[in-house]
């Protein structure tokens, strides 16, 4: 090797401080964009000839290179939005995204999603998130990922009333009434009466009146009997009566013993065929009562009540849990999970290749994605957060004053060989 093969070690130590340079660059540029994860240069040395010496052969040096620059995965700190759909993981998983029209799946820490105009979840590129569906059983759905999509100005349908739920206590000191129970005059009939709204199964609300009469009670054992009546409005049922207001469509009995205790007739029903309202709705609609009753010497009163209908609902908002499952919520106040979205990680993240846009695609490198839903072992979620840069800036800093004095010496390198190369040309004269 001469003067001049030194003088392409300096341009190798030229341009690998300047393509380091540039991966600096690039982390600083990126210190405020969401889930970015930054980069480092690792430098190798270039062997070019081998001597001869007086103790023996030795090797000589052509400059540096860049041997490779490798993605930090490091975890990020987490910012707090105002976002439902805005999502961060903690831990070693990547979403999962994919372009229109494509079947190529790429992925990303990225999580500030939202919904587009066609009701598909995206990133900000409009890539489609991938998760897995709910079935109308409420079940995930097996098989690979897919675009998950919730379809704007849709209809949860009505859900009839086939439970009612009441916790209530009788007043023990009520008094016997002898009378039977008139459906003329039940307030004079009866000790007690509560209201439940219930549903048909088009939607529409009735309501159902369930008055409680005290019968008796057993002077040698302490029971006391009451007894219940469920009624509607009579012009709301085909079947009802022209003359009288309310007609009868379910009765029971209950027995408390001498601790005010329910020891008989928990539950009652109104049976299907029962009630046939007048509005078209079907005939089938079977309520089920269940009685959480005491009978205690306080006045009567509902604790509360319960039941499962609902109309129908429009959607009215979108929200994400911690679990991935995408959730729509309805104005009749339903909720229904639509999808979980799933996660991928990857044996070596290192091996992944950058694809811009904050995205990553698989290499041989990384090995294939091992998909999975939100947990410890794929990284849980944090919901209305995103994760920021991973990007030290103070130690990026130190990076660009090391890489400036390399750069400098290098050049320095240069200038004296070719002060060197101007001596010798020099011998000439």
């Amino acid at each position: 090797m001469g003067l001049t093969s030194t003088l392409y070690t300096g341009i190798s130590g030229l341009q690998a401080s300047s393509e380091a340079m540039s991966v600096t660059g690039n982390n600083i540029a990126n210190s405020g964009t969401t889930g970015f994860k930054s980069s480092s240069t690792l430098f190798s040395d270039v062997l070019s000839a081998t001597i001869s010496s007086a103790s023996g052969s030795s090797q000589v040096g052509r400059g540096s290179e860049i041997a490779t620059v490798r993605t930090n995965f490091s975890q990020g700190t987490f910012e707090t939005t105002s976002s439902t759909t805005d999502l961060a993981i903690d831990g070693d998983g990547f979403f999962m995204v994919s372009l229109e029209g494509t079947d190529e799946v790429l992925y990303t820490r990225d999580g500030s999603f939202s919904f587009d105009d066609d009701g598909y979840l995206v990133n900000a590129e409009g890539y489609r998130v991938q998760g897995r569906t709910y079935n109308e059983a409420g079940e995930l759905s097996g098989g690979d990922p897919t675009d998950i999509q919730i379809e704007a100005g849709t209809l949860v349908a009505a859900q009839m009333t086939e439970n009612i739920e009441l916790t209530t206590n009788l007043d023990s000191s009520s008094e016997i009434i002898s009378t039977a129970f008139d459906i003329t005059d039940p307030d004079e009939t009866s000790n007690y009466s509560t209201s439940t709204t219930i549903y048909d199964t088009l939607g529409n609300t009735h309501l159902a009146t369930t008055y409680f009469t005290k019968t008796g009670v057993d002077t040698t054992t302490g029971e006391s009997t009451w007894e219940w009546y469920s009624v509607v409005a009579s012009d709301e049922i085909l079947s009802g009566s022209t003359t009288e207001d309310l007609t009868q469509v379910a009765s029971g009995t209950l027995v408390f013993n001498e601790n005010g205790e329910l020891t008989s007739g928990e539950t009652g029903t109104i049976a299907a065929g029962a009630i046939d309202w007048n509005n078209g709705s079907s005939t089938s609609q079977e309520i089920n009562f269940s009685f959480n009753t005491t009978q205690y010497n306080t006045d009567s009163e509902v604790i509360s009540q319960d039941q499962d209908g609902c109309s129908a609902g429009e959607l009215v908002n979108v929200s994400i849990d911690t679990d991935g499952n995408v959730i729509a919520s309805y104005s009749n106040g339903e909720t229904q999970n639509i999808a979980m979205i799933t996660l991928a990680t990857f044996v070596n993240a290192a091996g992944l290749l950058k694809e811009g846009g904050n995205l990553y695609s698989s290499t041989s490198a990384s090995g294939e994605a091992t998909v999975g839903v939100p947990g410890s072992s794929q990284g849980t979620l944090l919901t209305s957060s995103l994760e920021l840069s991973n990007v030290d800036l103070a130690q990026e800093f130190v990076k660009m004053i090391t890489l400036q004095n390399a750069y400098s010496a290098n050049s320095r390198v240069i200038t004296t060989i070719d002060d060197m190369l101007s001596e010798l040309i020099n011998l000439k004269r």
